[in-house]
């Protein structure tokens, strides 16, 4: 009997031995499971950290504008329940450890001494034209992000404090009218 030997290039369009079948299946699924799927987890992961970092940032300095805008107080409650609240804290992932107090959200008030160093501000009374400091510091601390990787044994991602200074401006004060709101 004769032995039949077909050309490669006579073989009809879409036409795939049997030894050959399944192997780009199998060597995409290797490649999404091994390459794909974890680099974009990673950059989803990744971009929830930067969105996180930038939020957190920015509330800081929100913090620190409402706080340079209105009266003192010596727990500095206003500044807090600005900032836990919906109108100071910004759209992002894990809100409820901010608003629940998980992460610590400091505010401390300075005046300037003689030599121009920076000191603790103190005062006997809360919102009056006697009780305004000079600069007002805003810091976030004990953040630590619980994304996805969690899930999978990993350790949370601690973000560094975020602080913002700024200098007060009116402090819900006229000076005019020698009148405080707060």
């Amino acid at each position: 009997m004769q032995e039949r030997r077909v050309s490669l290039s006579r073989l009809p369009p879409g036409f795939c031995p049997a030894s050959k079948r399944g192997a780009a299946a199998v060597e995409f699924a290797i490649t999404y499971t091994a390459v794909l799927l974890p680099l974009t987890f990673g950059l989803i992961y990744s971009s929830q950290v930067l969105w996180l970092w930038h939020s957190i940032n920015d509330w800081t300095r929100r913090g620190a504008g409402y706080a340079a805008t209105h009266c003192w107080q010596s727990a500095a409650g206003n500044v807090l329940d600005f900032m836990r609240g919906s109108e100071g804290l910004p759209p992002m992932i894990d809100q409820d450890q901010f608003v629940s107090g998980r992460a610590h959200i400091n505010v401390s008030y300075s005046l300037k001494d003689d030599s121009g160093q920076l000191a603790p501000f103190s005062c006997d009374s809360e919102c009056s034209t006697a009780c305004i400091p000079d600069t007002v510091t805003v810091s976030v601390s004990d953040y630590q992000f619980n994304g996805f990787v969690t899930w999978m044994g990993l350790p949370p991602v601690v973000m560094p404090d975020f602080r913002t200074s700024q200098p007060m401006e009116s402090a819900g004060c006229d000076p005019d009218l020698q009148q405080c709101s707060p």
